[in-house]
């Protein structure tokens, strides 16, 4: 009764307010009382009241959010820091009276060297307002190096050259078939852990945000995939001593809806004389 008194209460207060001064529409919260005026043609002032009991809240955005299936598409390099003069002359194969094997064969075709990453998901935790996220996730890194010469990696055989025509386990060798596709495919699986910042959490299509931090991958494929006329198609699956662990700094960055990523590993992808330090540069697809 007391409730019911004081609800006629505040209805004829409101009532009062809206005579004195019609132009003023607006919905009322006094505690958990809403209280709700309109326009309309069912009263005698010309105005529809309601009144709501409820909780008032405002919404909140969430503080783990998940986003998944990211694909990437972009170019893979390296910086070769190799010092030949010190690899083993035992480590490469070429024939007889050509140039000992450098730098210059080790070359890639740059806009056939890709890069491509499917993120089975990433997330992120809400760290400051919404500004700031600790974001990480797990996927796949499929790193193709395609080579300008015709190299082949072979991880156990005969070196059909001399003196080195002994089984000397991995070694490159300078083939002498002309490939027309000749590259070396590094598989990881990978998990990245970046802070991420964000100009607008509100409304990501225009906002410019920026992660960076690091990732961690694990090598589970090589191969050396070639094609030539005279041998078709060869996908030659092995051990050419890579590094089975790559450590790497990540970044990405959003520019409204264009994500960018990249990444730069500071040590070599092989775990011998050979030191290339690979870094990758693409466009990112993602929800966020």
């Amino acid at each position: 009764m007391k409730q019911l008194s004081l609800l006629l209460a505040i209805a004829f207060i409101c009532s009062t307010v809206s005579a004195q001064n019609p132009s003023k529409v607006d919905t009322i919260h006094i505690g958990n009382i809403t209280i709700v005026k309109k326009k309309g043609a069912g009263s005698n002032d010309g105005w529809d009241k309601s009144i709501q009991l409820g909780r008032h809240r405002k919404n909140k955005a969430s503080n783990v959010t998940t986003n998944w299936f990211i694909f990437d598409l972009g170019f893979a390099n390296y910086n070769d820091k190799t010092n030949y003069s010190t690899v083993p002359a035992s480590y490469f194969s070429s024939k007889p009276g050509q140039p000992a094997i450098g730098a210059n064969d080790f070359k890639l075709r740059t806009g056939k060297s890709i890069d491509v990453n499917l993120w089975f998901f990433m997330q992120r935790i809400n760290l400051a307002k919404q500004y700031v996220h600790l974001q990480y996730g797990l996927g796949l890194e499929l790193n193709n190096y395609r080579f300008k010469s015709n190299l082949s990696f072979k991880e156990n055989g005969t070196n059909p050259y001399p003196p080195y025509n002994a089984n000397t386990g991995s070694f490159v060798l300078r083939d002498s078939i002309a490939f027309s596709k000749d590259k070396l495919a590094a598989d990881y699986i990978t998990v990245p852990l970046m802070l991420h910042f964000t100009s607008n959490p509100v409304n990501s299509d225009k906002a410019i945000s920026l992660g960076v931090g690091v990732s961690a991958g694990y090598l589970y494929s090589q191969r050396n995939k070639q094609k030539s006329s005279e041998r078709g198609k060869d996908k030659n699956r092995g051990d050419y001593d890579m590094e089975k662990f790559k450590l790497s700094y990540v970044a990405e960055l959003g520019l409204g809806p264009v994500k960018l990523y990249g990444s730069y590993s500071p040590k070599s992808i092989f775990n011998n004389s050979l030191d290339f330090r690979p870094y990758t540069v693409g466009l990112r697809f993602s929800n966020w």
